[in-house]
């Protein structure tokens, strides 16, 4: 780009492939904050592959300009074949830019003039199957300053993190029949997110180690079983909790194997997890803090599923009355039942103990009927 975005860009998608018949291609995205004199990666290297276009997230920054480059970064004599670039802002506008060579660079005789931006072509909310197509419980934005509360987005799932607790303070993501073919196995590379800011600290496995508490995943290894890089992103320490081991091995297994098995039915799924509170109960008793102090123990961990047949349109649909609405909210404690369907609870109950918005890109009134009630825990 020869030019800045204005502020508010909230993400950016970028539909990538390989050309025709040419083998993989890795590339990155970089970005820049300062008019293009410095940039910085942005999440981690793709490699694209095949013909078919794949869409990939990124990270926005909400409260300055930016500017972007795309940078491939192997395969000599493959083409890389790049489509949309649509930055999504906080109101929903977004700017499609359709790619083109760069101009040539400019002589020192020829003075360089700025390209006008692109203005908005379009007023569109985020695409089906988004992982923030609910919204963003909690407003985060990907902010190096917002600690407390940062946008980190992996094409598995969007987190809002807090670097304080060391845990995330929610994690979103949807869940399709694609999403669960078993093509990659369980690949257990628990690991530091790279994709964090440098200053913020790098939950490690040994954060975890001999604390009494499970590595418990937000969004589950089972729900990402398409791709080794699908199956691998759930390994990411940014997405785990320290878990009591009965409530991650059992209590929450079950609920993770219910919502894949009405999936595999024909519904399709929209899921949002967090935690709150402090302090739980592992297999070595009680704690508040794990790796000296560095990660908070939560002492609740909940979620929101909601479910819908497979289908197009999904916000209007829910909007239209076809979501159902399973909230579960769990006290992070060892003793706890194995059965999922006893802690049934309201959206309303999580959203006033975490002091989140849950479901915020729902019209109010469809926002007020799902979250008021309380499921049954059967299948309709």
């Amino acid at each position: 780009m020869l030019f800045d975005a204005p502020a508010g860009v909230r993400q950016i998608q970028i539909s990538a492939a390989a050309y025709g018949d040419d083998a993989p291609s890795t590339w990155e995205l970089w970005l820049s904050r300062d008019g293009g004199r410095n940039f910085q990666r942005n999440g981690q290297p793709l490699t694209a592959s095949g013909p078919r276009l794949r869409v990939s997230t990124f990270a926005g920054v909400s409260n300055g300009p930016l500017r972007l480059e795309i940078r491939k970064t192997s395969g000599e004599k493959t083409r890389l074949n790049v489509d949309d670039i649509t930055l999504i802002t906080s109101s929903g506008a977004a700017v499609k830019a359709a790619v083109s060579a760069p101009s040539p660079t400019p002589s020192p005789a020829s003075p360089r003039t700025t390209p006008t931006p692109l203005p908005p072509r379009s007023v569109a909310q985020l695409a089906d199957n988004d992982n923030l197509l609910l919204g963003n419980p909690s407003g985060a934005i990907s902010d190096p300053s917002s600690a407390t509360n940062y946008l980190l987005l992996h094409p598995q799932y969007a987190t809002g993190y807090n670097a304080q607790r060391g845990i995330p303070i929610w994690t979103s993501w949807h869940v399709g029949r694609t999403d669960l073919t078993k093509a990659a196995p369980r690949q257990d590379d628990f690991r530091a997110d790279p994709a964090l800011p440098r200053q913020f600290y790098p939950v490690a496995p040994p954060s975890y180690s001999g604390s009494g508490f499970d590595k418990g995943h937000n969004c589950p290894s089972g729900d990402r079983t398409a791709s080794l890089d699908d199956n691998s992103a759930t390994f990411l320490m940014s997405n785990m909790v320290p878990q009591a081991p009965q409530n991650n091995q059992q209590t929450w297994a079950h609920l993770e194997e219910y919502t894949r098995a009405q999936v595999e039915r024909g519904q399709e799924a929209y899921v949002v997890m967090g935690s709150y509170g402090r302090g739980g109960t592992g297999k070595n008793g009680p704690a508040q803090t794990i790796d000296q102090g560095r990660v908070t123990v939560p002492a609740h961990i909940w979620k929101v599923i909601v479910f819908l047949p497979e289908g197009t349109n999904d916000l209007q649909r829910i909007a239209a009355g076809q979501g159902r609405v399973v909230a579960i909210d769990t006290p992070n404690d060892n003793s706890i039942s194995p059965e999922w369907n006893q802690y049934l609870t309201s959206v309303d109950k999580i959203e006033a103990a975490s002091g989140l918005d849950i479901l915020s890109a729902l019209p109010p009134a469809t926002q007020a009927q799902l979250q008021s009630g309380v499921d049954s825990g059967r299948a309709r």
